[in-house]
């Protein structure tokens, strides 16, 4: 692959530029509670050597009811500031996440303006493989002055969303497994409707990955996003859960220099909770 610093990194590039003075790396691991899994604990037992850990749900908006909503600015300052991230610096984030979390804050730093930032391809597992350096040690982290431009292009309200779907002038694309998207299986949360939003498409976020766990090369990717009847010519909307597997999508597209795109940030947690909300059901 070629390594771009702005979406995706290889564990070589990172190996190289470990100790570069601006480079800073985040653990931006999270799990589905059905996983049984704590991200926090094991980060603390072994991570990629002056890793941060960023915490998904506590880096959030939290006068919304749904989960993880994308934090305010100033809670993304304070907080990334005490991680001792700023200006100035090139981020890398990765995960040893089964839903590829670490897209998820990617997402975030662009939505907050902060475009100097890439996931490591193949994540902690691909870096674990290669024998590459491990420690269980916490970093030093010094405040870092921060300032953040929020680009509201990139996110999406379920008004705007229901917008896109009535007029389809966008390209909604639903990262969740195809029996979830069909109306087929149970919704892991309880009280929601089963089935998608009208006129989306189903591009189930795992299928954009090799064996290994390295995102597929970009004609692969657009393939992919055209096999499923994505309309690449319309900006697109991507959407999931409950915003986390969205996001590997929306790098999915920035891979393929798709770069109008947006993301629904309540995503089925809050549109089938709606009964008042059309919803779609089989592959249409």
């Amino acid at each position: 692959m070629s390594d771009d610093p702005k979406v995706l990194v290889s564990t070589g590039w990172l190996a190289d530029h470990l100790k570069d003075p601006d480079l800073r790396v985040i653990d931006a691991s999270w799990h589905l509670p059905a996983a049984g899994r704590d991200a926090q604990r094991e980060y603390e037992a072994g991570h990629i050597p002056g890793a941060r850990f960023f915490d998904i749900d506590a880096i959030s908006d939290k006068r919304s009811t749904l989960p993880h909503m994308a934090p305010t600015s100033e809670l993304f300052i304070s907080r990334l500031r005490a991680m001792g991230v700023g200006d100035g610096h090139q981020v890398v984030v990765y995960d040893q996440s089964d839903v590829r979390s670490a897209a998820r804050v990617w997402w975030t730093f662009r939505l907050m303006g902060k475009t100097d930032v890439a996931v490591l391809d193949g994540g902690f597992a691909k870096w674990q493989a290669e024998g590459r350096p491990v420690e269980d040690m916490p970093p030093v982290m010094r405040d870092r002055h921060m300032t953040v431009q929020r680009h509201v292009g990139l996110v999406r309200d379920v008004t705007q969303v229901a917008a896109a779907a009535k007029l389809g002038d966008h390209a909604i694309i639903d990262a969740r497994s195809p029996e979830r998207f069909r109306g087929e299986a149970p919704e892991p949360r309880e009280g929601l409707r089963k089935g998608h939003i009208p006129g989306a498409r189903n591009v189930p976020f795992g299928t954009l990955f090799n064996a290994d766990g390295t995102m597929k090369s970009p004609d692969d990717l657009r393939a992919i996003f055209e096999a499923a009847g994505v309309d690449l010519s319309k900006p697109a909307i991507t959407t999931c859960g409950s915003g986390v597997t969205a996001a590997v999508l929306s790098l999915a597209l920035e891979r393929i220099g798709h770069r109008d795109h947006s993301l629904y940030d309540g995503s089925w947690t809050e549109w089938g909770s709606f009964p008042d909300l059309a919803i779609a059901t089989g592959d249409a």
